[in-house]
């Protein structure tokens, strides 16, 4: 870590400690720490997991005020001017822009950005390894159950917890007999 401020602090008289970004251009240090904080963020919240990001709790909504409370410092470098936040705003709404656009071009940065379904139940069957890896307990699927009007697990012919953090419920009758979900199904024994 020392070394890395030392690199960054190159260049500077008398030892004094200072960054590398306050000697660029104010506007392209905004649109650099904005761009960074939206990363750092988006990586943030694609690993904190679908149902974190799709089921907000109020504890969820007080941490993502904080969070953007937090963050607004970084990415304007202390320019707490109207140009400053305007500079911010348009550089969050191109970001998102173009990682939207990229999403829709390209099937494998969506899929590292948005993630994949994960079936939670398939014919009646709870898929527990599923439940344990997406941090989804009885209780939420029962409610997302009770949600589609659907009481008896063995009911259910499909239970998908889908990108958006939302479980999606067909029941029995709703399937096909021969449906087996796109998806590599490395826990479904084979008959």
């Amino acid at each position: 870590m020392e070394s890395l401020v030392n690199w960054l602090n190159q260049g500077c008289e008398n030892g004094q400690q200072c960054f590398w970004l306050n000697s660029l251009s104010p506007i392209f240090g905004i649109v650099f720490r904005t761009l960074a904080v939206y990363l750092v963020v988006l990586l943030m919240l694609r690993f904190a997991g679908k149902r974190e990001v799709g089921q907000m709790t109020p504890f969820d909504f007080v941490l993502l005020l904080l969070l953007s409370n937090s963050v607004q410092n970084a990415m304007t470098g202390g320019d707490n001017s109207l140009n400053g936040g305007i500079i911010a705003a348009i550089v969050l709404v191109i970001a998102n822009y173009f990682v939207n656009y990229l999403s829709w071009r390209n099937r494998k940065v969506r899929k590292f950005i948005e993630g994949t379904p994960t079936i939670l139940i398939h014919r009646g069957e709870i898929i527990e390894q599923n439940m344990q890896s997406e941090r989804i307990t009885n209780d939420q699927l029962h409610e997302a159950m009770r949600e589609h009007s659907v009481i008896e697990v063995e009911k259910v012919g499909l239970a998908v917890l889908e990108v958006d953090g939302s479980i999606s419920i067909l029941k029995n009758d709703d399937l096909p007999k021969d449906y087996v979900p796109h998806h590599r199904l490395k826990y479904l024994k084979r008959n």
